[in-house]
């Protein structure tokens, strides 16, 4: 059974930064793409940034302020954000696909963390 485990969520304030950090169990995080992506009450889950198998790096609108990174030997994905906004603030979810490319389509990944709130206060 595959499970993903994010951590790293909480409530702080504009300009600060927080490292979210996803474990896998029952699947290794490079044997396909992962990502990060977001989601706030009432929109679509919005893709962050994803890494590919060869690691390989996309972002969406963040970068430049969020850095996707993985670790093989922990089998574990980070995403280090820094400068949050107040318009940051999500329900923030790691997923992992069985595609070896990353791809910003939510319906592409197949396994999904439980996600780990964002606040970020003004």
């Amino acid at each position: 059974q595959v499970q993903l485990v994010e951590s790293g969520g909480g409530l702080v304030q504009a300009g600060d930064s927080l490292r979210l950090s996803c474990t896998a169990s029952g699947r290794t995080f490079s044997s396909g793409a992962s990502g990060w992506f977001r989601q706030v009450p009432g929109r679509e889950r919005e893709f962050v940034a994803g890494i590919s198998r060869g690691g390989s790096i996309v972002y969406e609108s963040v970068k430049g302020r969020f850095t996707i990174s993985r670790d093989n030997a922990r089998n574990t994905i980070f995403l280090q954000t820094s400068s949050l906004k107040p318009e940051d603030s999500a329900v923030y979810y790691c997923a992992a696909s069985s595609l070896s490319v990353v791809s910003t389509l939510a319906t592409n990944y197949g396994f999904w963390g439980q996600g780990t709130q964002v606040t970020v206060s003004s």
